[in-house]
């Protein structure tokens, strides 16, 4: 999670957006967001991909499994 909230963190920077210009995306308040970037609480996959959706970011998700490597895009 530690890895996905500083993704959410550094996306949310290069988009110029406040956490709670992001949070009013998503449909959360600001204390949300601030939590999901501080890794301060666990976030289910739907509202992980919510975040990235109102940042307008494409979603990858690969797993490398016994030599072969496995992709949801």
């Amino acid at each position: 999670m530690e890895i996905i909230s500083e993704l959410i963190r550094k996306t949310r920077l290069e988009k110029k957006m406040t956490q709670e210009e992001l949070g009013y995306l998503v449909g959360v308040k600001k204390a949300q967001i601030s939590k999901l970037e501080n890794n301060a609480n666990s976030a289910t996959i739907d509202t992980i991909v919510r975040v990235f959706k109102a940042m307008n970011a494409e979603i990858k998700i690969s797993i490398q499994l016994e030599n072969k490597n496995l992709q949801l895009a």
